[in-house]
């Protein structure tokens, strides 16, 4: 199993729950697996075209599923994956 680490904005979706273990092969079936658990999410997490929302940065470790294979990246037992939203703001 993966670990997902859910971000504090997101929480709300997830009845709070920062951590969430699951079973999937992939980060997209982790976040297809966690829409299904939590629909309220999934808006969140996907474009209405079934992509990973592009302002979502997904870490597996420390690299970002954009260097790696993005939603196909297979996930191993173990594995932390972390969700975090980019901030905008500035001056």
């Amino acid at each position: 199993m993966a670990t997902v680490i859910i971000p504090t904005p997101l929480r709300k979706f997830t009845n709070n729950t920062a951590k969430l273990d699951i079973s999937a092969g992939t980060v997209e079936e982790a976040l297809l697996d966690l829409s299904a658990n939590y629909p309220d999410l999934k808006k969140h997490l996907f474009d209405e075209g079934g992509q990973i929302r592009t302002f979502l940065n997904i870490f597996i470790g420390e690299d970002d599923i954009r260097d790696l294979q993005e939603g196909k990246t297979p996930l191993q037992p173990g594995t932390v994956v972390s969700i975090v939203p980019a901030i905008a703001g500035g001056v």
